[in-house]
């Protein structure tokens, strides 16, 4: 199986740091939204694709933009949601990264499908501030959750941390944060 894990385009939390981090909820900008549709040619999407995305605005909107008009399966999953890379257990979930809640996306992005087989729980606790043992036991269980999609290319659309987490595990190295990828940059992971 092949992931194509891409951040999401530009953040309106991004244009300010350390102040713009601050804000709930942010979408993606003008130059955000752009970058999304670059990904239409970088990686033309078909209807028998998977495409996943992180529970936030700027995630679902990129691969909303993504996917226009390709009746691919669209899902969101709180297990590719925001994470702190590194790991750091003092540390507070920024209001930023706080995901958005499934009547939210049901309202707003009903062309999604929200995961729960899964993960229930995980939409109210997220998985920013999981200390790394407990993420990786949940990382293996999305990773084989992902397998009934078949041997073929799943697009996951989130956040730098999360893919450097993901990176980590199945390439069994570690990764620092020069590893990030920029907006909409993307690592192919075979596993």
């Amino acid at each position: 199986m092949e992931l194509v894990f891409t951040r999401h385009g530009q953040g309106e939390h991004t244009l300010d740091v350390p102040k713009s981090l601050q804000i709930t909820d942010p979408a993606l900008t003008e130059e955000g939204l752009i970058q999304a549709k670059s990904l239409k040619e970088q990686f033309p999407l078909s209807k028998s694709d998977v495409i996943i995305a992180s529970p936030t605005r700027r995630t679902i909107q990129t691969a909303q933009i993504w996917s226009e008009d390709i009746k691919c399966k669209k899902i969101v999953s709180p297990f590719i949601s925001p994470r702190m890379f590194p790991q750091k257990s003092e540390w507070q979930t920024l209001p930023c990264d706080k995901i958005l809640s499934k009547q939210i996306i049901k309202e707003e992005f009903s062309d999604f499908y929200i995961e729960e087989e899964l993960s229930n729980k995980w939409w109210v606790e997220g998985i920013n501030k999981l200390p790394d043992e407990k993420f990786n036991v949940l990382a293996g269980e999305f990773l084989n959750w992902s397998k009934q999609f078949g041997n073929k290319r799943i697009y996951l659309v989130s956040h730098d941390g999360t893919i450097m987490a993901y990176s980590q595990i199945i390439l069994g190295k570690e990764l620092t944060r020069n590893d990030f990828p920029k907006e909409t940059g993307y690592r192919i992971l075979n596993c």
